[in-house]
């Protein structure tokens, strides 16, 4: 069988490697490449343009408590997918009366065909509220949301469904959804389309239309939704809430923006399903120490069937992909839950039945430009060596308003065995793109500016060996950085078997079909075996050899 294989990759590797002669696809194989800086086009327009709510994509089209904002999300395994929807119309101003989430049903009907639907569930619903202590503040409390879980579903299968409550009778349209494939190495979602910092503005809209024409079965957003934290209640808005409203008594939000985008997005996230991730913009602090309630409430996560408790961190499987959710913004260490979670999720992940393994939160470890320098490096230094030692494949982030791919990398030294890190924090939103790079003269920002608050703490050391030791930054572009492009946009995912994945980078100026960025990720599972030195399990913590672990390999 290894003789099988090993001839089935060297064929691959043949077939793939003449493209690359003749001047198109590369590999990683080739790698580590000289790193690449595409200069900023002069006539590209960094700065965007919120959709206003007089928008006919973000107005209420429904009435009484006919559902809208539909949209469909993953559970852990193929089997299951949650369905979520809000009912009634949001309260803005100062008195207002929150729903009764008992006044409404949450029901799915749903089958393999539009006429009859066989199958029945029923879920739960709850309200949020934002609600200021203060004279001159609009208190905010939001429609009813529904989040109803379907299980038993057959794997790489369309099915059809509505919501609503059949009582009323206030039952939506028929929308359709695809399960994913069954989880083997052979068995993958055709394309996974990966977004970040997409915000409701007339660039995000292009970088949908753009996500939508490459038919995905999958999206990823990593973090930043619509940015409704850069808002005062009265609907008013700024780039930068620090600089226009800097007498406000505490940072406000204007939660309708939540509301636009929703409608805006439901036509596509009602049949592909998007997994969300937490974004700095989704913290919205709130008086008493409220954090993260329009986030939590809207949206279902995987979390209890993944083994978590928490929103924050969770995981799922995309046919024979592993996906793991990190919280940039939840505690991490190693005596916190999340570490805990995270060992034990990649301890029990087995990569003979999902090969690929791939992580994903919003803050990078691993960017160069000045915007958020090294502002995570906490977090690396707590988690990096655990997602090293468990082989993980690729690492999507956001945060950095820029493209920007690594060679394969470990502790900011090239590393044949490291993920690949890609950050795609270039949808579309109402803050400006990063164009600046900590490598260039004079742009290396004061190491006390780059820690984020809320993250807490300070790890950015300077370099102690390498091109950069003794500094804090670069001077020039790392080694470790393979390419990087200021563009909105977006990337498509195509896992084609065990070993080799296909990454596309688009930009919003070009053509939906046509690559900015391109690159097979190839895993080389001979080369770097996988052996976590220890693994806490349920019953305490026990050694592990080579001899204890299953056949994990990665590189």
């Amino acid at each position: 069988m290894e003789v099988v294989h090993l001839g089935k990759v060297v064929f691959i590797y043949l077939f793939l490697n003449s493209f690359q002669i003749n001047g198109e696809i590369l590999t990683t194989l080739e790698g580590p490449f000289k790193p690449v800086t595409v200069p900023l086009d002069k006539s590209f327009r960094g700065h965007a343009i919120d959709l206003p709510d007089t928008d006919p994509r973000v107005q209420r089209k429904v009435s009484g408590f006919a559902p809208e904002q539909i949209s469909v999300s993953l559970s852990s395994t193929y089997d299951s997918v949650w369905i979520s929807w809000i009912t009634g119309k949001f309260q803005i101003g100062e008195n207002i009366k929150p729903l009764s989430p008992k006044t409404v049903a949450s029901v799915v009907h749903y089958g393999k065909l539009r006429f009859p639907m066989t199958h029945k569930a029923n879920g739960q619903s709850l309200i949020y509220s934002q609600l200021y202590p203060f004279q001159g503040l609009q208190n905010y409390t939001s429609g009813i949301i529904h989040h109803v879980r379907l299980t038993g579903l057959k794997p790489n299968t369309v099915y059809h469904y509505r919501c609503g409550d059949p009582s009323i009778p206030a039952m939506s349209d028929i929308y359709y959804f695809k399960t994913m494939p069954v989880s083997n190495p052979t068995s993958y979602p055709s394309r996974i389309a990966v977004v970040g910092d997409l915000g409701l503005t007339y660039n995000s809209t292009s970088t949908v239309d753009h996500l939508t024409s490459n038919k995905p079965d999958l999206i990823l957003l990593v973090g930043d939704v619509c940015y409704a934290n850069l808002y005062l209640t009265n609907g008013t808005g700024s780039d930068c809430y620090s600089c226009s409203f800097p007498d406000t008594p505490i940072h406000e939000t204007y939660q309708p923006r939540w509301d636009y985008w929703g409608r805006f997005m439901q036509p596509l996230i009602s049949k592909v399903p998007i997994m969300m991730v937490q974004g700095n913009h989704e913290i919205e602090e709130q008086a008493e120490n409220q954090t993260f309630a329009s986030y939590n409430s809207r949206f279902a996560f995987p979390s209890k069937e993944s083994g978590s408790s928490s929103s924050f961190y969770y995981s799922f499987n995309a046919g024979g992909i592993h996906f793991i959710v990190l919280g940039g913004y939840a505690a991490y260490n190693k005596s916190d839950d999340q570490y805990k979670w995270l060992e034990k999720d990649l301890a029990n992940v087995k990569r003979e039945i999902t090969p690929w393994l791939v992580a994903t939160w919003h803050p990078p470890w691993y960017t160069t430009y000045t915007s958020h320098y090294r502002e995570s490096e906490c977090m690396k230094v707590a988690m990096e060596d655990l997602l090293y030692d468990y082989g993980v494949d690729i690492v999507f982030n956001g945060h950095v308003h820029a493209y920007e791919r690594s060679n394969r990398v470990y502790n900011y030294s090239l590393d044949p065995c490291g993920p690949v890190y890609i950050s795609i924090g270039d949808g579309g939103n109402r803050e400006k793109m990063a164009i600046t790079h900590a490598d260039d003269p004079g742009n290396c920002p004061e190491p006390s500016t780059t820690p984020d608050q809320f993250m807490g703490g300070f790890c950015a050391y300077n370099f102690t060996s390498g091109p950069a030791a003794g500094k804090f930054c670069w001077d020039q572009q790392p080694e470790y950085s393979a390419y990087r492009e200021t563009s909105f946009g977006h990337g498509i995912l195509e896992v084609k078997n065990e070993t080799y994945a296909l990454w596309t980078w688009h930009r919003n100026q070009d053509m939906y079909n046509k690559a900015g960025d391109q690159i097979y990720i190839v895993r080389q599972p001979e080369r770097c075996l996988v052996v976590p030195p220890k693994v806490k399990l349920d019953f305490g913590e026990q050694k592990m050899n080579s001899k204890d672990v299953p056949q994990t390999y990665f590189c």
